[in-house]
C-alpha cells in the first residue's frame, strides 16, 4: 500500500479528485462555476469524449487552486500573520500561531497544508495537460478551445509554483536564484510510483513559472462573456500582470516595466487598452463587499468551505459579536491589527476611505480589519491580483530603473493614493531623493494590501528582517535565520528521498 502523502493523497478520495476525469462535474452559473459538485464517475477515456466534459475539469481546476489551505484564502492569511501587521488573539495553532510565532516544523499543519494544497493544484493541472493529448481532448473542442484550456492550466500550475516558492525558498536576491527551489513536477501522477525528485533551483522555478506564464499569455482568451469570468478565470492580462509579480520577486525591473507597459497606459487615467478594460475602480469600497467583479479585480478566488473549514480571511480577521462583529459579520477574531504598525503611520491620514476598513472593538479596544465583511456563510473573494498592485509593480520599476522621482511613477503613486484620499498628492518635488519615493511606495503598497497576502512577500523580495511581535516576545527573523522562510513539509521528505530540507 502506498504511503499517504501531502502532496498526492493516494487514496480513492483523492484519486477521484486529481486523476484523469474521475469526477464529471455540472457547469451552472456564477460561482457553481468554480464549486462543480460531482455527479458521476466516468473513465479517463470518457472524461475527454465532450467539450462539457473537458470543460468541466477546467472548472475543476479552479476547484483545487481556491482550496481553504491555499488560495482560497490561509495561503494569504499565513504569509500575513508571518508579516508584523497583526496581532495573535489567543495564540491558538490552529488557526495559524505557530506561522505567527515564525516557530514553524517540518511536521506543522501549515507547512504541511499548504504544501498539499499547492501541489495538488499543480498535479490537477498536469493530469489534465497530460489528458488533453493523450486522449484526444484538442480534436473534441478545436484546436483554438484547446490552447485556451492548456493555457488556463499552466497558469493555474505557475500560480501554484509562485507562491510556493515566496514561502519554501530564499527569494531570489540570495545567490541570484542559485538557492534550492522547487521540485519541478510537470507530468500527472494518478497513481503508485517512484516520486523522487530533487530540487530545482530558485532560478530554474522562476523560469518555469515564466514559461508557463508566457504560454498563457499568448494562448489565453482577451475575455469573457461575463464579469464574472473576467474575475475569477484566466484571461491575457491574468498572465501578464502576474508577470510584473513574478519579475518583481525576481528584481528584474526593466521586465516588470516591459510587463506592465502592455496593460497599464502610458498617463492617466491608467487602464488596460486591449483585452479586458482593467482599471482602477473610482471606490476602494466598492472593490470590497461589492460584487468582487470590478474591472480593478483581475484574478480573485471565491471564498470556499472544502478542505480547511472556518478559514475565510473574514473569519479570521472580524471582531465577535460582542466586540464589534453582528450577525451579519461575526468573526472568531483571531487577528487583530498591530495599532503600532501600519495604522499607526501618520501619512496614512484619517481622510483616507481605506481606513474605514479599520474598527475599533468597543470592548476589547483591539483594532478590527472589515475589509472581508462576511465570516460566514462565504460570500467574499480572496484578491489573488488586482490592478492597484500592477501600477504600484510598475511605479517600483520605474523608480528603480530611472533611479529618479520620475513624473509617470508619481502619476501611477497618485492614482492609488487619491482614490482612497483626495487631501494627499504629491508631485516630484515631494520627494528629496530615488530613496524616499521608493519608501512612499512601499508604504502605500503596505496600505493598499493590507490584509491581502502581500506584505511577507515584499519583506523577503527586498531582504527586510521579518518584524519583531512584542506583544508575544516573538524576536524580528533576519534573512539569514533559518525561520526566514517555511521547512519543507515532512511527508514530502518522507515519499521523496531525493528532497532535502531548508536549513
Amino acid at each position: 500500500m502506498i504511503k499517504r502523502s501531502t502532496i498526492y493523497r493516494f487514496n480513492f478520495r483523492a484519486v477521484l479528485i486529481v486523476g484523469i476525469g474521475m469526477m464529471l462535474f455540472t457547469s451552472c452559473k456564477k460561482n457553481e462555476k468554480l464549486n462543480p459538485k460531482a455527479t458521476t464517475l466516468i473513465t479517463d477515456v470518457d472524461a475527454f469524449s465532450s467539450p462539457e466534459r473537458i470543460e468541466a475539469q477546467v472548472n475543476g481546476l479552479y476547484v483545487r487552486l481556491k482550496s481553504g489551505s491555499f488560495l482560497g484564502s490561509f495561503y494569504f492569511i499565513a504569509t500575513d500573520i508571518r508579516s508584523g501587521d497583526f496581532i495573535s488573539t489567543n495564540l491558538n495553532a490552529a488557526v495559524g500561531a505557530t506561522t505567527y510565532q515564525l516557530q514553524t516544523q517540518t511536521t506543522t499543519n501549515d507547512v504541511k497544508d499548504i504544501w498539499e494544497a499547492g501541489y495538488q493544484a499543480i498535479n490537477a493541472a498536469n493530469v489534465f495537460i497530460d489528458g488533453m493529448t493523450t486522449f484526444n481532448g484538442t480534436t473534441v473542442v478545436g484546436d483554438a478551445k484547446s490552447k485556451n484550456y492548456i493555457a488556463e492550466a499552466r497558469l493555474i500550475r505557475a500560480i501554484s509554483y509562485y507562491y510556493l516558492l515566496q514561502l519554501y525558498a530564499q527569494p531570489f536576491w540570495n545567490g541570484a536564484g542559485s538557492k534550492p527551489g522547487l521540485p519541478l513536477r510537470l507530468k500527472g501522477i494518478t497513481g503508485g510510483g517512484n516520486f523522487d525528485l530533487a530540487r530545482s533551483s530558485v532560478k530554474k522555478t522562476y523560469e518555469q513559472i515564466l514559461d508557463d506564464l508566457n504560454f498563457a499569455e499568448q494562448n489565453l482568451p482577451l475575455k469573457y462573456s461575463t464579469a464574472d469570468f473576467n474575475t475569477t478565470r484566466a484571461h491575457r492580462n491574468t498572465a501578464i500582470a502576474l508577470k510584473t509579480k513574478v519579475y518583481l520577486s525576481m528584481q528584474d525591473y526593466p521586465m516588470v516595466k516591459t510587463e506592465a507597459d502592455k496593460i497599464v497606459s502610458l498617463a492617466a487615467p491608467f487602464k488596460a487598452t486591449s483585452g479586458v478594460e482593467n482599471t482602477l475602480n473610482a471606490s476602494i469600497q466598492a472593490v470590497f463587499g461589492g460584487s468582487y467583479n470590478t474591472t480593478e479585480s483581475i484574478l480573485s478566488m471565491p471564498f470556499t468551505t472544502n478542505d480547511r473549514p472556518g478559514t475565510a480571511l473574514g473569519n479570521y480577521y472580524l471582531p465577535g459579536k460582542t466586540d464589534g462583529g453582528s450577525a451579519t459579520s461575526n468573526g472568531s477574531a483571531n487577528y487583530s491589527l498591530n495599532p503600532n504598525g501600519i495604522p499607526a503611520d501618520l501619512t496614512w491620514t484619517t481622510a483616507d476611505d481605506r481606513r474605514k476598513f479599520l474598527v475599533k472593538g468597543p470592548i476589547t479596544g483591539k483594532l478590527w480589519l472589515t475589509k472581508f465583511s462576511q465570516a460566514t456563510p462565504y460570500l467574499d473573494y480572496a484578491p489573488v491580483i488586482r490592478y492597484s498592485e500592477v501600477m504600484l509593480n510598475l511605479a517600483e520599476a520605474i523608480a528603480r530603473t530611472t533611479t529618479t522621482v520620475d513624473a509617470r511613477g508619481v502619476a501611477l503613486l497618485n492614482a492609488v493614493r487619491n482614490r482612497s484620499d483626495k487631501t494627499t498628492t504629491y508631485t516630484v518635488a515631494s520627494f528629496a531623493n530615488n530613496d524616499e519615493f521608493l519608501a512612499a511606495i512601499l508604504k502605500e503598497r503596505q496600505i493598499e494590501f493590507l490584509g491581502e497576502g502581500i506584505r511577507n512577500s515584499d519583506i523577503m523580495r527586498l531582504g527586510l528582517d521579518i518584524p519583531a511581535k512584542p506583544a508575544h516576545s516573538v524576536p524580528a527573523a533576519a534573512p539569514s535565520a533559518p525561520n526566514y522562510i517555511y521547512p519543507i513539509s515532512i511527508d514530502e521528505l518522507i515519499l521523496n528521498k531525493l528532497m532535502t530540507d531548508n536549513k
